[in-house]
Parts: structure tokens; sequence; C-alpha cells
């Protein structure tokens, strides 16, 4: 069964960019789209805000008249509405293990700081079993114009970045875009610190040819399954998030992954990510990955 895109919205502004980045996303890929808002039921002393029903029925209304919107934009496309009484953060994290990927809304803050990410979208996506994508308020369909890349971050073994290279290969392939795959790396303090290992590390290649046969080696089976996708292979010294930050202007969708695994003090969501969360300005998909 083909798993649907789904779009968590709660009437912000930012919320509806996510929904409409998200129905475009669905018709590209042929697949439905889901719509969930999550509610509870709140009591005002002194406020007749209407009982546990009719605050349902708000509920309803509003997804109503946001998914109106989008139809009427995207004529045909399958679209499927929940309203659920809950927690914000199980309600999408929910909604998110029976999705493709889950698309929520982030506020912008400027041209310095790309994302405003509040505590919702920071667990929601900690915990997520899928992707999650970021959207901030104002996001168009512009941004995707041709020439923009799905810039990919990969690191580690092949294994290691299976699944956030399938994503960003599977996006690009239904976008018609170039992915554009960054590997960072860094000096061991070793070779840092003493000029006579940089010198028979030179002599012997260097970390640089190293680390470009390992950015290939992990491309080529996505360069098989995919041939119609160009690939531009960017590897590049330097932190992974400055890196990755640095080629943002090109990028129409920013994929990094995290690991999935928990720890003692519970999901986390990587440096990486996080940085690159709070400063890219472009949407950005977070793929958890063993």
């Amino acid at each position: 069964m083909t798993r649907p895109i789904t779009a968590g919205i709660d009437g912000t502004e930012e919320s509806l960019a996510a929904l409409d980045w998200a129905a475009r996303e669905a018709v590209r890929r042929d697949v439905a789209l889901r719509v969930v808002h999550a509610w509870r039921f709140q009591s005002y002393e002194g406020i007749d805000a209407g009982d546990r029903d009719t605050q349902r029925g708000w509920a309803r209304d509003a997804v109503g008249e946001a998914v109106r919107t989008v139809t009427g934009r995207h004529t045909g496309l399958d679209v499927s509405t929940e309203v659920v009484e809950g927690g914000s953060v199980d309600v999408l994290v929910a909604a998110a293990a029976e999705a493709e990927l889950l698309v929520l809304g982030s506020r912008g803050h400027g041209p310095v700081v790309g994302f405003l990410l509040g505590s919702v979208g920071r667990q929601v996506i900690a915990e997520a079993a899928r992707p999650v994508v970021l959207v901030r308020a104002g996001d168009q369909a512009t941004a995707e114009a041709a020439g923009r890349e799905i810039v990919v971050g990969q690191e580690g073994d092949p294994e290691d970045s299976a699944d956030v290279l399938r994503f960003a290969f599977e996006t690009a392939a239904a976008r018609g875009a170039t992915v554009r795959a960054v590997r960072a790396w860094t000096l061991p303090p070793v070779f840092a610190y003493s000029p006579g290992s940089l010198r028979l590390l030179d002599e012997a290649g260097g970390l640089e040819p190293y680390e470009k046969e390992a950015l290939a080696a992990a491309l080529q089976p996505w360069r098989e399954r995919f041939p119609g996708v160009p690939v531009v292979e960017h590897v590049e010294l330097g932190s992974a998030g400055q890196v990755l930050l640095s080629v943002t202007a090109r990028a129409q969708l920013m994929v990094v992954g995290r690991r999935a695994r928990r720890t003692a003090v519970g999901a986390r969501i990587g440096s990486v990510a996080h940085g690159v969360l709070h400063h890219a300005d472009c949407p950005v998909a977070v793929v958890p990955h063993v």
C-alpha cells in the first residue's frame, strides 16, 4: 500500500505553507495527501468557548477551509482529513508512522536564522520514524524553480547514509532536479598539529581523495537506481553544518539525517540537523537512519 504524504496543520501561516508544500509534493509523487490536526478541549473562565463537540466542530471547519483552498489549486488530488483530540506531539508522531513523509510548518526568523524550531517540532523530529519536512511561512512554489538543487548531506559508510540518499534521489526524480551530495571532512588532531604528518599525508595522496572516494562509493547504488537524476559531488573541508549551509542558496530542499537510535536521555535531533534547521532558508527534510 502506498503511503500518503501527511501535513500537520494548526491554522498558522507556517502550517498552511507546509500544507501547500505537501500538496505539491503529493501531486509530483502521485500519492494521496492526508491532513492532520490535533486539538484539545479548552475551557475559559467567564468566556463561552462552547462544549467539546462545539470546539471539535470549529477545528473541523478550520481544517475543511484549508483543504478546500488546496484542492482548488490541485484538482484531482486525493485528500483525506483527520481531526484528533490529543497532544500535538503524540498525534503527529503517530501520523508520521503511517506516512511517506510528514510536513510541518516552522516560523521563519529572518535571513540569519531560517527556522524558529518550537518544542513540538523538535520533539516530533526526534521521535518520528519517518522523514519530517519543515517548511517556513511564506515558502512558495517559485523556490522550486529549475536550477535549484536537492542538497543532501552524506557521512560515514554507504550503509550509514542509504536512507538519507534514497530520500534525496526519490525527491529529485519526482521534481526533475539535480542532487548535490555534500560530504564534509575535517583534519584529525594528529594531522592538524603536526606539519610532518601533513607532509606525509600529502605524499600519500591526502585525505581529500579518500573522502571523494567514500562519497562516490555511497552514491554509486543510487546513481544506478536513478540514472536520470544528475548528481554533483561536493567534498569540502569544514564542519558538516557549515558546509551544508554554504550551498543553501542552490537548494530547493535540504536533506539531512539523524540517528534513529535512542540514547539514555531520549531521542535527539543531532547537531548537524539542529544547525541546518535553525539557519537554512529553504525547506529542510530530516530523515531518520540506523
